[in-house]
């Protein structure tokens, strides 16, 4: 069986397939044979050791992806084969509140990942597919789309009538203007390019602007009566400006450290417009389940930026590197 590891060192470079054991599923757990992964801006830190630099070696990619039962170990009831289904992020987290001991089962961390020709995983940490997704758009789900459906449906409560301000075109934000439109939310959108700024605008963002042209865009937010959640996907560097746009009494979720992981905060800005500032680590398998519903009953579609077949995987993260997509980097494993 053959499946992408991070080698002997840390570094893109060191990245390559390899064979490796096949273990039969035992009990309460099942074989995938994987037909697509996606890539998130996790997998780039994990490859070049900025993720976890104690991480044991070798470990195998990723933590998105989808495919079809092909083996079912003793007792499981939850699976038939042929199944199309895409593993959770974390294994172990299937519902409730979020608690640390999860981690410990995060795909493509933790533990070896998805990018493989078969992987075996515990019955539990499945979801079906939605039927009008292909394998390629469903290996998009488990994490960004995941991510954005927790901060602002599951935590975020976004309801009709609220705004809400998405950063960049990559995979959570994509998500988050789907979701939020879907919800009949105003979305306002900053990017960096024209042709970025044309996107988000044909997915259905109701006002873009070019955060290269107008650095104080909080400011220019704000101005025009601000918004009720922010899905703040920079990190350090714009964070302040998020803290500018969001109304009083609004939210503001953590979800990336694009632009940094350490910085100053305006507690300030917190304490005095009352607002809400929480951190998201992807989801649960309920939320998952509960998005699913919503992808089905509103047939939406990942935006997808480019396929690249298993053997060009140092190419994808290369590309991913560049930070030049609009929206999911897909990986496909024939």
């Amino acid at each position: 069986m053959l499946q992408a590891l991070i080698a002997g060192a840390f570094g893109i470079e060191n990245i390559g397939w390899g064979e490796g054991g096949v273990r039969e599923p035992g009990a309460g757990e099942v074989a995938v044979a994987v037909r697509a992964t996606s890539l998130n801006y996790r997998d780039l830190l994990v490859a070049t050791g900025k993720y976890d630099p104690r991480m044991p070696l070798p470990r195998v990619l990723l933590s998105d992806g989808a495919g079809v039962v092909t083996e079912l170990g003793p007792g499981v009831t939850r699976w038939k084969i042929g199944e199309r289904v895409a593993g959770i992020f974390m294994q172990s987290w299937l519902g409730g509140g979020y608690r640390d001991e999860y981690a410990a089962s995060a795909l493509g961390g933790a533990v070896d990942g998805m990018l493989a020709e078969r992987v075996v995983l515990n019955a539990d940490g499945l979801v079906s597919l939605p039927d009008h997704l292909s394998f390629e758009e469903g290996a998009c789900l488990p994490c960004a789309a995941v991510t954005a459906w927790n901060a602002l449906v599951a935590s975020g409560g976004v309801r009709a009538g609220e705004s809400v301000l998405v950063q960049g075109s990559g995979g959570v934000s994509s998500f988050a203007l789907q979701f939020a439109k879907a919800a009949g939310a105003r979305v306002i959108a900053i990017t960096s390019t024209p042709e970025k700024m044309a996107l988000l605008k044909g997915m259905g963002a109701d006002w873009v602007l070019n955060y290269r042209d107008d650095a104080n865009w909080g400011k220019t937010v704000a101005k025009a009566g601000g918004v009720d959640h922010v899905v703040e996907v920079g990190g350090a560097g714009t964070l302040d400006q998020s803290l500018i746009a969001v109304k009083g009494g609004g939210r503001v979720s953590v979800i990336g450290v694009l632009s940094g992981g350490v910085g100053e905060v305006s507690l300030f800005r917190v304490l005095a417009k009352h607002v809400t500032l929480q951190g998201i680590y992807v989801g649960s398998r309920a939320m998952f389940e509960q998005m699913n519903a919503a992808i089905r009953l509103h047939q939406l579609r990942p935006k997808i930026d480019r396929v690249f077949e298993g053997a060009q995987i140092q190419e994808a993260l290369r590309h991913l590197e560049a930070a030049g997509h609009l929206g999911k980097i897909v990986v496909r494993v024939s």
